[in-house]
């Protein structure tokens, strides 16, 4: 009979914590969705990326290390190219030779876009489209340079 107890207690406790970790997976992808949301006090730039490989509406825009917007809406232009929506605070103006950069939170972390602002006197105004854009680096394709590299290198 112990036996069976505690094969119970085992299942029981495995359940609970299988329970535990979906609704923690649960809280934190869904709660990225809410912030994509347009709030007052904001304003809309675009940004234009040959690729924002795994960036997500909703993801954080970030200048100087703080967060200054979201990622309000990916879509596509007529050349095929990917059109980001950034809803900026409106306390942040931005320079207009600002750029964005689509970076990895670590080596296989979320994405998220960086602004790095310029020098220029003129601000961007509302609707804006960001000229200097740099796309996401590809982890896979990254790692196959640096093999490839490698092993040039060892023919020399």
């Amino acid at each position: 009979m112990r036996s069976k107890d505690r094969e119970i207690r085992e299942v029981l406790v495995g359940g609970l914590a299988v329970l535990g970790l979906v609704a923690m997976l649960g809280l934190s992808y869904g709660g990225g969705k809410d912030a994509a949301k347009t709030q007052a006090g904001e304003y809309a730039l675009k940004a234009i990326f040959n690729r924002v490989d795994g960036l997500l509406e909703g993801d954080e825009v970030h200048l100087g290390g703080i967060r200054v917007g979201t990622v309000d809406r990916l879509s596509l232009d007529a050349n095929f190219r990917a059109v980001a929506t950034l809803r900026i605070r409106s306390s942040v103006k931005l320079p207009r030779d600002t750029s964005a950069a689509v970076h990895t939170d670590g080596l296989f972390g979320s994405k998220f876009v960086v602004l790095e602002p310029g020098g220029e006197e003129e601000n961007f105004k509302p609707g804006a489209t960001i000229d200097f854009t740099q796309d996401a680096v590809i982890v896979g394709e990254l790692l196959d340079l640096i093999i490839a590299e490698g092993r040039a290198n060892r023919k020399n």
